[in-house]
């Protein structure tokens, strides 16, 4: 809107200094250069507000500080899925870890038993478990150690799969 008032009062002046050229023969110089000045300051104008608004314009204009990196919201849930909490000591002592279950040739025939040895190494209460539930027996090779999978459960224990 500035724009066409100020481009308006360029070309009513210049229209007037054309209408008054012919009339500043007869004038003296003096009227002449006030005419030229006038001209100037407006010209003068018209530039100093396209700088200025130039200058609105570059500031207007957003520059990216973008990375690369997407911002990401804090999380409000839990920061990390939480393992199950551990059974109380007294209970967790009756959880057998399940690796040492094998099915043995040799004892009753291909049955299931415990290894004694791998209780001993990953089971920390493997010296109180039961002795009636100890059995020995022969592989082929050599004697056998283990513990009998169902003399255990009926003396509380049970064979855990996540030991």
């Amino acid at each position: 809107m500035h724009r066409k008032f100020i481009a308006f009062v360029v070309a009513s002046a210049i229209t007037v200094t054309g209408i008054s050229a012919s009339q500043a023969r007869a004038a003296d110089a003096h009227d002449i250069l006030g005419g030229l000045a006038a001209i100037a300051i407006l010209g003068a104008a018209i530039h100093h507000y396209d700088k200025r608004k130039d200058r609105r314009e570059q500031q207007e204009q957003h520059v990216s500080r973008d990375h690369g990196k997407p911002y990401l919201a804090p999380y409000q849930g839990k920061p990390y899925p939480l393992p199950p909490r551990p059974l109380p000591q007294d209970v967790a002592r009756f959880n057998l870890p399940s690796q040492c279950l094998r099915q043995e040739d040799g004892y009753r025939g291909n049955g299931p038993v415990l290894g004694a040895r791998c209780l001993s190494r990953s089971y920390g209460h493997a010296d109180s478990l039961p002795q009636q539930c100890k059995v020995s027996y022969w592989n082929g090779e050599r004697t056998r150690t283990g513990y009998e999978p169902n003399c255990l459960r009926q003396f509380g224990y049970r064979i855990s799969h996540n030991h």
